[in-house]
């Protein structure tokens, strides 16, 4: 396949001068395997060990999914009715208030919300949460206000008021770590535990994990930071190691090739390698449009050290399904419309087209998100392997 797909090319050209990153890893999975494995570069550009096929990474966002395939679980077993207020599973979600702005003391100036968040809201990121990074309000409550930022892994973090009435808007946020809450206020679990038990042994997978420890820690690809001159530094940066909160949006660690193994499950109607995970009514269910004629926007920094402004595919509508973004049409790359895909903070990108039956992760540590050199990269991986998918068809 790589004669045609040329994956290792694209691969070694990511990391290399001028512009690069410093490590990649990439994969491609059909319904059964991976039918391509790629690393290149090295896991810190101050060090000799190089990216390989089993390098931990921070997950961020790419999280998500399998939080919410953890509700859908839940949903199926009759344990969680989408549509109730979700303080009826987590009574602190019930406390929050709308923020309308600041004093001229600079005080937030507060207002009750105008209807109660439900766990449906928080699946499409319509609860009225949003993200330091890509909200000045919340950027301002934690520089100024005492809020705590997401990445502390506590409990306070999660306390940040709604920027608008639930239900009214599409606005990625800190939705699926609640999500996570609601499913600990089910279950009676901590969410990495649930995810353990219900997730990762009928997936096969090993090595993910909210806690990382220092197994994990010796295969850990090493944080990077893209100056304004385009060059690379590395920073100590890990989620707290023992956090307070699984944080259901954004705290796994692993590998890629744990993460091929759930993209398998969603291509294969709910199976995983060791066992069902969801049924395959749910799957397909799920798997679509779940926000009617609302499309999601892009997202707009307030926090350049952590994100620029990206948007995945400019000018084509995009939906939001439990919980991946959908592509309403077919994409510049060839990802065919219907497909699945989402990303996390640290340049971390990925698809799921269940029509076809393929899947593909790239991987890299950079901050700020959108980064020059990865996501790039990483659309050319994705275009390339299309290309060659429809030449093999043809």
């Amino acid at each position: 396949m790589n004669d045609q797909f040329n994956a290792d090319d694209i691969l070694k050209g990511a990391t290399e001068f001028p512009l690069r990153v410093p490590g990649v890893v990439a994969m491609v999975t059909d319904r059964q395997r991976n039918i391509y494995e790629g690393a290149a570069g090295k896991r810190s550009m101050d060090g000799d060990a190089d990216m390989t096929l089993d390098t931990v990474f921070g997950h961020f966002s790419t999280t998500k999914a399998f939080t919410a395939t953890a509700a859908l679980q839940l949903l199926e077993e009759g344990l969680l009715d989408l549509d109730a207020p979700a303080e009826q599973y987590v009574p602190d979600i019930g406390k929050l208030a709308v923020i309308e702005g600041f004093d001229v003391k600079g005080d937030p100036v507060y207002r009750p919300p105008k209807r109660k968040i439900t766990t449906r809201m928080l699946l499409l990121h319509q609860a009225g949460f949003g993200y330091e990074f890509f909200s000045k309000v919340y950027s301002r409550l934690v520089a100024e206000n005492g809020q705590q930022s997401v990445i502390s892994g506590t409990k306070a973090s999660l306390m940040a008021p709604l920027l608008f009435d639930p239900g009214e808007e599409w606005n990625y946020g800190i939705n699926l770590d609640w999500c996570g809450q609601v499913i600990e206020g089910i279950t009676g679990k901590r969410l990495g535990d649930v995810f353990r038990t219900r997730l990762f042994e009928p997936l096969g997978i090993q090595s993910m994990t909210f806690e990382l420890n220092d197994s994990l820690r010796q295969k850990l690809a090493v944080m990077h930071v893209r100056e304004a001159d385009g060059s690379l530094t590395p920073i100590d940066f890990e989620l707290p190691d023992q956090p307070e909160v699984h944080m259901g949006g954004h705290g796994l660690y692993g590998t890629v090739g744990d993460y091929m193994r759930f993209i398998r499950m969603w291509l294969n109607d709910g199976m995983g390698e060791n066992g069902r995970v969801l049924k395959a009514d749910t799957v397909a269910m799920a798997a679509q449009n779940q926000l009617g004629d609302m499309k999601i926007t892009p997202l707009i920094s307030s926090d350049s050290t952590l994100s620029n402004d990206a948007e995945f595919f400019p000018g084509q509508p995009k939906s939001w399904s439990f919980n991946f973004m959908v592509n309403d049409e077919v994409a510049p790359s060839g990802r065919p419309a219907g497909s699945l895909g989402w990303a996390g903070l640290a340049n971390l990108f990925y698809w799921i087209d269940r029509k076809n039956g393929f899947g593909g992760f790239w991987a890299t540590q950079i901050l700020p998100f959108g980064d020059p050199v990865s996501f790039p990269g990483y659309l050319k991986f994705e275009t390339a392997f299309h290309h060659w998918l429809k030449a093999s068809g043809d």
